[in-house]
């Protein structure tokens, strides 16, 4: 045979069927309690993002703020903001190969080192350029944790809650812009500089935390099987899968399909190239989707909201520094609470309902908030006020049912196991992007058209239901390898199509038919 290491349990086997060493219920269970730790360490990257995504609308409404940064106008706004985009570009690459080289948890770790840097600079400088430098070194955090973070969380959890657990990964964002939030708020009163430096310190807060975390819990299995390290990774899964159990039948499965689909990977992946995104029709539509959801996450309309509520609550009569950081630090929770609920819920009511219903209710309420802000700012219409900022809720209540969740958790899931590390780079790169070009470009069109720019993004949601409805898939209910079959089709797993042949033919030889696709994928 080609090496191909092959499973002793039967074809077609699955999981829920073979005897667990573990509770039913995560925290009746030592083992699974010492697992939401490792996801808790993981989710502090995330944690840490969402802090970043309020803090600086958050800083906008302390008094002295814009002073200190020289009073900047939209351009220059604009830039400090995007800062935080800007460094989290060139740092895709390098994050990549250094979590597959040295491991998740460096690649963690380096980010939260990084951000700390950054958090500490923007802390204990005043200006625009300093401001702008601390936030370009944060964002270079962001994108180590970023890359770390999520393969980790999706390597190391239970096969029963690893759905759950990767669609978490990003409502931990709102945990982070809820503290950032409530912290502006409570440092509205307080007199001089702190009011703003505060805030810009507690943001080494959730990488204080990971850091200790990260000493103590395991590697992901995936890697240390990469690195010859097996006897490592079994001991990881049983420790957290099983209560410490290596002959635990869950254990050792996934022990099995974790070493038969590296094994695979090295013969069929050979030659793989971000160029393989593109000779497939199965791949493009893979690629196409990905870039869909990295854009579609940062241009529906989200960006002036999370960045820039301060300006539109003005812009709506509501000048108060403690109304306004009061009406951001309630939207942070709300926003929360529609997340966690979703995310827990996506495998019971699938991808495609939450995709559309997230998109159309976007699309519904950002069209009110325009026209409710156009007979604001040409009647002076008190009540259309107050309707812009239900609106608002409403809006951000529709985004988080299906953006904030499945943004990570759907690409994840289409992407065929070879293909799954270099797509997660160009969804990162695609989100980024986007995320920059909101930055810097909502601040100067708000000043220039006001109210007028929403209409931009009426459009672009109009676009996004269209997208969504005609290219993405439901993937309800599927293991991983019959969702491969939704783009590549019953008689073509991808590009190992060719490579699963060749390992089909020598089993032949040998005497005895085993196959590749007889094994269930959970995402190793």
């Amino acid at each position: 045979m080609s090496g191909i290491t092959t499973s002793t349990f039967a074809p077609g086997t699955h999981f829920s069927t073979l005897r667990n060493n573990a509770a039913s219920s995560w925290w009746k269970d030592p083992g699974m309690r010492s697992l939401a730790v490792a996801t808790i360490a993981a989710y502090c990257g995330t944690v840490n993002a969402g802090y970043d995504g309020s803090l600086f609308n958050g800083l906008q409404t302390i008094d002295g703020f814009l002073g200190v940064l020289g009073n900047p106008d939209g351009n220059k706004l604009g830039i400090i903001s995007a800062a935080y985009a800007l460094g989290a570009i060139p740092s895709l690459l390098p994050a990549a190969w250094i979590g597959d080289r040295f491991g998740r948890k460096i690649c963690m770790a380096i980010g939260a080192l990084l951000i700390i840097i950054g958090a500490v600079v923007q802390t204990f400088t005043k200006g625009g350029d300093p401001m702008l430098a601390g936030r370009f070194v944060v964002g270079l955090g962001a994108s180590f944790e970023a890359i770390g973070a999520a393969p980790y969380v999706t390597e190391i959890s239970h096969p029963r809650n690893r759905p759950q657990a990767t669609a978490l990964i990003n409502t931990c964002w709102f945990i982070g812009s809820i503290i950032a939030a409530w912290t502006c708020f409570g440092t509205l009163n307080i007199n001089g500089d702190w009011a703003w430096r505060l805030p810009c310190l507690f943001q080494v807060l959730p990488c204080v935390v990971q850091l200790p975390l990260l000493w103590f819990i395991g590697e992901s299995p995936r890697f240390l099987v990469s690195r010859g390290k097996n006897e490592q990774a079994l001991r990881t899964l049983a420790r957290y899968h099983a209560n410490g159990d290596e002959q635990d039948e869950l254990v050792q499965f996934e022990y099995q399909e974790i070493c038969a689909a590296l094994e695979f990977e090295k013969q069929a992946t050979a030659g793989i190239t971000y160029m393989s995104f593109f000779k497939s029709r199965g791949n493009r539509h893979r690629l196409l989707v990905i870039v869909l959801v990295g854009f579609f996450s940062q241009w529906v309309g989200n960006g002036i909201i999370s960045y820039y509520l301060a300006r539109i609550l003005s812009s709506v009569g509501v000048n108060n520094s403690t109304q306004q950081a009061g009406l951001n630090g309630g939207l942070q929770v709300w926003n929360w609470l529609w997340a966690i609920g979703a995310a827990l819920l996506c495998e019971r009511l699938g991808r495609r309902p939450l995709w559309l219903t997230s998109a159309i209710g976007m699309l519904i309420c950002y069209i009110s908030i325009t026209a409710c802000s156009a007979v604001f700012a040409e009647k002076g219409t008190i009540g259309a006020g107050y309707a812009v900022i239900a609106f608002i809720f409403l809006y951000n209540g529709s985004y988080s049912i299906a953006f904030t969740g499945l943004t990570l958790a759907y690409p994840n899931e289409i992407l065929p196991f070879n293909l799954r590390s270099k797509g997660n780079a160009i969804l990162q790169l695609a989100i980024q992007i986007a995320l920059f070009f909101n930055q810097y470009v909502n601040p100067i069109a708000l000043d220039a058209i006001a109210w007028k720019y929403y209409i931009v993004y009426d459009v672009v949601l109009i676009i996004a239901i269209a997208c969504i409805y005609f290219l993405f898939p439901e993937t309800k209910g599927r293991m991983l390898e019959e969702i491969s079959e939704i783009f590549d089709g019953p008689s073509d797993h991808s590009v190992n199509a060719s490579a699963q042949e060749a390992l089909e033919h020598d089993d032949k030889i040998g005497g005895e038919k085993k196959t590749a696709t007889g094994h269930v994928e959970y995402a190793a």
